[in-house]
């Protein structure tokens, strides 16, 4: 992965080239550059002893597949991998699977081959972006889920995907055959969930119309983003280039379905656009270029083959140029307007200074480097460093040509942002104002508006709260050209409350807790917001007492520790607890007295049979009217009354029950008796 710029400025007599500009995210991607540097080490550490195979083509490059099979490594092509074995048994091997994946049985049977023989071992090469969606299909499985997976149905990567999936699945390969099949009936999404993912080199454009089809017609479906983020970065770079250049050389093997969809992007953007397997193929396809040359990438193109390529290009450039030409561009005049490269040869708290290749030194003032008043430019930049910077003005009797770096990086920033309105990537900035209808959020340089009904705040909220706050948001709307964008800040909020929601439901279980927010109270419980998602508190849940209102308990804005009791995931329903076995007044009691314990309570109520009194909050104990007194009484009112405090004792508890029998009249003759005692005349002995 490499980038390399080179600009001259002439007129020639047949090509004219000014930019041969390779993509960054040319060549290996990380999946194929781990299969590739696997396959190359075991070649050159193992060949010599071990039958070296690979299941299918390592990766879609003819080139590269040769070289492999020069160096001894062997293909098999389909799965039958059996008669590896019948031969030669204890011949040592070794089975590389290719970057697409392999289907689950070939799988399963490749681990049972290296459990059962010594010799025999495999290297699995899946991309990691491809094993995610092979689980994602195996998670999904049953009867339940119907699975759709938006790709090329032959595709080995495609085969290898569906084979983990149990259950009803379709393949549709572009927008069009999703709706074809929508509209003839076969999908049973009425009686099952839809659950979407798509091959990961996928075009984007198509995946987000697929997507974004499925939402407005399936009900509550599972849609999984899985084209590959490299794939999305490397097709996005390529037609940005693509408008950029006059001719555009799109390298990869004639199978790569990754490349292809490059070349049909390139091809779109750019008429004189070529696909060639490597610089051999060049030849005749090359127009007369007056221009720029870009060259792209597929993902699985070595990267010898694109420095062979831009080799060639470069010497084609280099020929074209005569003396008078080099000396003429190292004299370039510059214009307000122009984008400039010019190397650092001074650098100053205030300014930078630019040695432009012209007839005149470029300056940029810090102001024109960056927003940020604290910004230091002697630790921004050093000499020899390159800069790009937009030309403001040009004076050639002063021989000064004023720059600023801010305008090019807000230009570049402003792509970024463009392109973020189709990738749905989520952006970040500072909200810097608000204005008539809504707010400005400042990223990177570049402003977008946010609609105040696409803040997440309520109508009733003072937008410039909001100033001050870096938030997330997305871009929802491009207009004039790319000059103005618009965002949302609601559709991220939305989106991470979906997958918080998914999250908690994935995880709840009987028993766990959770620290929430009292919500609501009703006459017969609290609703408790536990993160996105709502549980309710009966008031049985809420306190041991008797309450009449949950109000007794709790107050809104409250902030509780409850557990789960049950719950409903279909329905979405949570009962929760908040009281504890703890706070249970009978355990309080029960760890805490025993039979024949004296206790003080608070008589709390008189009945016909006897008195409740209080012994601790929540529990009472029963003294029956024979226990009142050490003799019969026929009024318990005219001995004890509510509120009393009175000494009795504990003379049982039912466990069982939960009560409590209480004893005033043993405590009564227990005091006679110590009376009666005292007072017994002493006995003597005469001598």
């Amino acid at each position: 992965m490499f980038l390399i710029k080179y600009v001259l400025s002439a007129k020639i007599m047949k090509h004219r080239i000014n930019d041969i500009i390779v993509a960054k995210n040319s060549g290996f991607c990380f999946g194929v550059n781990r299969a590739c540097e696997s396959l190359t080490k075991a070649v050159e550490s193992d060949i010599k002893d071990t039958d070296i195979y690979t299941l299918g083509h390592l990766i879609h490059n003819e080139i590269f597949n040769k070289r492999m099979s020069d160096l001894g490594v062997r293909t098999i092509e389909g799965d039958d991998i059996d008669p590896l074995f019948k031969d030669q048994p204890d011949r040592k091997t070794k089975i590389f699977i290719r970057a697409h994946g392999v289907t689950k049985d070939l799988y399963s049977k490749l681990e049972n081959l290296s459990n059962t023989y010594d010799s025999f071992s495999h290297v699995d090469c899946t991309c990691p972006y491809v094993k995610k969606i092979q689980e994602i299909a195996q998670r999904s499985s049953g009867e339940n889920n119907c699975f759709i997976l938006i790709g090329m149905e032959s595709h080995p990567e495609v085969v290898s995907i569906l084979s983990y999936f149990e259950g009803e699945k379709y393949v549709f390969s572009s927008p069009e055959k999703l709706r074809d099949a929508v509209a003839s009936g076969i999908i049973p999404f009425e009686s099952k969930r839809i659950v979407m993912a798509s091959q990961t080199t996928m075009n984007k454009q198509q995946w987000d119309e697929c997507s974004s089809y499925a939402r407005s017609v399936f009900p509550d479906p599972l849609i999984h983003n899985t084209v590959c983020s490299v794939t999305e970065t490397r097709q996005a770079e390529a037609a940005s280039l693509a408008e950029r250049c006059d001719f555009m050389i799109v390298i990869g093997g004639k199978n790569s379905s990754n490349s292809k969809k490059l070349y049909k992007i390139c091809k779109d953007n750019c008429p004189k656009t070529v696909f060639v397997e490597d610089a051999s193929e060049l030849g005749k396809q090359i127009p007369i270029i007056h221009g720029n040359v870009g060259i792209v990438a597929g993902a699985s193109t070595p990267g010898d083959i694109i420095r062979e390529v831009f080799k060639t290009m470069s010497e084609i450039k280099t020929n074209s140029e005569n003396f008078d030409e080099l000396l003429e561009s190292s004299f370039k005049t510059l214009n307000t307007g122009d984008i400039v490269v010019g190397i650092v040869t001074s650098v100053t708290k205030a300014e930078i200074q630019l040695d432009l290749g012209a007839k005149v030194t470029g300056f940029i003032k810090a102001e024109q480097v960056s927003d940020d008043p604290s910004a230091n430019l002697e630790d921004l930049f050093k000499i020899g460093d390159e800069v790009e910077a937009f030309v403001i003005r040009v004076s050639d009797v002063d021989g000064v040509a004023t720059l600023s770096k801010k305008r090019v990086d807000a230009d570049r920033n402003r792509l970024r942002i463009v392109a973020a309105k189709d990738s749905g990537e989520v952006l970040t900035g500072k909200v810097i104002n608000t204005v008539k209808g809504g707010v400005i959020i400042n990223t990177d340089g570049v402003s977008v508006f946010v609609p105040a009904s696409q803040t997440g705040v309520s109508k009733d909220t003072d937008l410039s709260t909001l100033v001050g706050e870096t938030v997330s948001y997305k871009v929802i709307e491009i207009k004039d050209g790319g000059k103005r964008a618009v965002g949302s800040i609601k559709v991220v909020k939305r989106e991470e409350a979906k997958a918080k929601r998914e999250a908690f439901w994935a995880e709840i279980e009987v028993g766990k807790q959770y620290t929430g927010v009292v919500k609501n109270l009703t006459s017969y419980g609290a609703f408790v917001d536990l993160g996105g998602v709502d549980g309710m508190v009966h008031n049985t849940e809420l306190s041991w007492k008797h309450i009449k209102s949950p109000a007794e308990v709790v107050s809104v804005g409250d902030v509780i520790t409850v557990f789960v009791k049950e719950f409903d995931a279909e329905k979405k329903r949570i009962s929760l607890g908040y009281k504890t076995e703890e706070e249970n007044p009978w355990y309080i009691f029960t760890n805490n007295y025993n039979e024949g314990d004296v206790v003080s309570c608070e008589i709390v109520n008189i009945v016909e049979f006897g008195a409740f009194a209080r012994i601790i909050d929540g529990v009472d104990g029963l003294i029956r009217i024979s226990q009142i007194a050490n003799k019969r009484i026929e009024k318990i009112s005219d001995h004890l009354s509510v509120g009393q405090v009175v000494n009795a004792k504990i003379k049982e508890i039912n466990t069982e029950k939960q009560n409590v029998s209480l004893s005033i009249r043993d405590l009564l003759t227990e005091e006679a008796e110590a009376a009666e005692e005292a007072e017994a005349p002493v006995e003597t002995t005469e001598e």
